[in-house]
């Protein structure tokens, strides 16, 4: 029997959601996941479709991988996945991965990170991803026992309350528009990491700010440097599975700032000025934007 449709629309979510866990990049996700379509219309006696498209996504996103980690050798400054606007994970994406643990995984070999995300967070049966990945399941056990480990301090040990969450978001994007230091040593952890993402396209701190010292400065020194172009709020929102808000700044650079939430303090912020990745926010916030125009 011929492949349909009907049947590949309906693994279709799932197989975006793995692709992008995969890569990082929904725009990408979305390639190999029609790439995967061409191949299924062509494929004959299919018995198991959800099976077949999940075994042959993953090795599209395999070989991807390999020519993506030579791209990210030579990108500019910090990368960052591209932000999914909205994004609640444990609700819209059935699972509870965040930007801190897709860091994390950024860490592991591509078949580290297939097996972990299989078998751990797909759920998929530890046989099938032996045949998935090529490899036998003693050793598939191993790949995905070695990334559990790696990734396992990425997870925050209580999940932080939506109110309280909300009020640190709130308390510092003032704190952080201000300068405000003493509001600032309020809200982050004293080993406070901040990572952006400008691709080399837009203004963004190249290497990784750790410290609550230098976040402290950073943050004053923006202020000083933006203090007649405010940063303009456009919305709180969810961004893959954290706390955090859209903004402009300088005038007419979007970017997206998530915030990892640990013990009542930020232990990281992500900030994606990449407009490159933000092509989707954008088209979200002018789909906004008209609706309250009415």
């Amino acid at each position: 029997m011929m492949p349909d449709a009907a049947r590949f629309e309906a693994e279709r979510p799932r197989l975006v959601r793995l692709a992008y866990r995969m890569t990082g990049s929904l725009a990408e996700a979305e390639d190999l996941v029609q790439d995967a379509w061409l191949r299924w219309s062509r494929a004959e006696g299919v018995d198991a479709p959800a099976a077949w498209l999940t075994r042959v996504v993953t090795r599209l996103c395999l070989d991807h991988l390999k020519s993506a980690r030579v791209r990210r050798e030579s990108y500019v400054g910090a990368w960052l996945p591209e932000p999914l606007l909205g994004i609640a994970a444990p609700d819209e994406l059935g699972d509870d991965l965040t930007v801190s643990l897709m860091l994390a995984m950024e860490r592991l070999s591509p078949l580290e990170r297939a097996a972990f995300l299989l078998h751990d967070i797909f759920e998929v049966d530890l046989s099938e991803v032996a045949a998935t990945l090529d490899r036998a399941p003693a050793t598939v056990r191993q790949l995905a026992s070695r990334a559990r480990r790696h990734v396992a301090a990425a997870r925050p040990r209580y999940p932080v309350d939506a109110q309280e969450a909300a009020r640190i978001t709130h308390a510092f994007f003032a704190a952080a528009r201000d300068g405000d230091a003493s509001a600032l040593a309020a809200l982050l952890a004293a080993d406070v990491a901040i990572h952006s993402d400008g691709g080399g396209r837009v203004l963004a701190v190249h290497n990784v700010i750790r410290g609550l010292a230098k976040a402290q400065r950073l943050f004053a020194g923006l202020r000083r440097k933006y203090r007649d172009v405010p940063l303009e709020l456009l919305r709180f929102a969810t961004i893959d599975g954290l706390p955090g808000y859209v903004s402009r700044t300088g005038g007419d650079v979007l970017q997206t700032t998530a915030l990892d939430i640990r013990d009542g303090r930020i232990a990281a912020i992500y900030i994606v000025r990449n407009p490159d990745k933000l092509t989707r926010v954008a088209a979200a916030l002018q789909v906004r934007e008209a609706a309250a125009r009415g």
